[in-house]
């Protein structure tokens, strides 16, 4: 099936109610930054029409789709994010990715629901551990989210998984609870997280110590261009934040994510894109695993990297020049804990 038959297979019922708002007509689906999102073609595909539709619709319609029930409107970003969800584990030949297992010992499919669905007075991420239910608006900031558990659900569901631990710690219901040093530094990465891949560790030693000549200038050489993959790269960025892929919709240099350093060998460069992530995505669980871990972990583990300075990723970097802005670019005050 077509990409194009199955948005419209999917969508051609209550079309009045599947639209969605001039939002999501900005996003650039060809930035450098989706380039490793799972499903991309469907997705960006799928957004596009939709959104395409928004445009066009009446304003009768309109007016209809928001005095809509609950019981009849439609939520499309689930839909949108169930459809590729399904793809994927077709694509792949794997089952569809799961929870990890907590107390009872039981892990749940995944999939999106409405944000109707989230019980009142139950936390977001005690819902997805003891339902595998993700809820999703119909917003941007959800959509990244979904696409991020597409690409990345093992770490996704590690990450939810320590929500749990700390709640349950905490013996609280997630709702409203403090979060402490644990929970931050989840939610920071989730929100706002990058992963620089290298075969050469010393530019993963140089970013975390903010020597940008050396970890973005010097070896610029040596980093993957998104839109021309090369085998013989040593370091490539992916983003896992879902909130810095909305706020790269309107790119401004001082956005600055909050990445960790995942160390490989050189032959992770001559995998295809879909292998890189696969093996990326078992690798960032071993490391996230033991860095929540740490009695002392904070987010300033995290090691700040201006998103814009990677290179191949905004063309104004290619000038060395870019990175003389020393409000963006700045001198490093502390090195991370081992």
């Amino acid at each position: 099936m077509t990409i194009a038959n199955s948005i419209n297979n999917d969508f051609s019922s209550s079309y009045s109610y599947n639209q969605l708002d001039a939002s999501f007509a900005p996003i650039d689906w060809q930035a450098p930054w989706l380039a490793h999102i799972n499903q991309l073609s469907y997705l960006s595909a799928t957004i596009k029409q939709l959104s395409d539709a928004n445009a066009n619709v009446n304003k009768a319609d309109k007016q209809l789709a928001n005095t809509a029930s609950l019981d009849t409107q439609i939520d499309v970003i689930a839909k949108v994010l169930n459809t590729a969800l399904k793809w994927q584990s077709e694509d792949c030949q794997t089952p569809l990715p799961t929870t990890q297992p907590i107390e009872d010992n039981q892990d749940y499919r995944l999939k999106f629901v409405s944000q109707n669905a989230l019980p009142e007075g139950i936390g977001y991420e005690q819902f997805i551990g003891s339902t595998g239910k993700i809820p999703t608006r119909d917003n941007l900031h959800d959509l990244f989210s979904g696409s991020i558990w597409l690409t990345f659900p093992k770490t996704k569901a590690l990450l939810n998984y320590y929500h749990m631990l700390e709640i349950a710690a905490c013996h609280e219901d997630g709702k409203g609870a403090r979060r402490g040093r644990v929970r931050d530094t989840i939610t920071v990465f989730d929100e706002n997280g990058a992963i620089l891949v290298t075969a050469d560790p010393n530019i993963g030693e140089a970013l975390i110590n903010f020597d940008w000549q050396a970890s973005l200038v010097v070896p610029r050489d040596k980093w993957d261009n998104p839109k021309k993959r090369d085998t013989h790269s040593q370091a490539a960025v992916y983003i896992f934040g879902h909130a810095l892929l909305e706020q790269l919709i309107q790119p401004r240099k001082p956005l600055c994510a909050h990445s960790v350093v995942i160390n490989v060998a050189a032959d992770f460069f001559a995998l295809s894109l879909p292998e890189r992530i696969s093996y990326l995505d078992d690798q960032l669980v071993i490391y996230m695993d033991k860095l929540l871990s740490k009695h002392d972990i904070t987010p300033r583990q995290l090691a700040p990297l201006p998103i814009l300075g990677v290179p191949h990723f905004w063309s104004e970097n290619a000038d060395p020049r870019f990175y003389d802005d020393s409000y963006v670019f700045r001198s490093g005050r502390r090195k991370p804990s081992k």
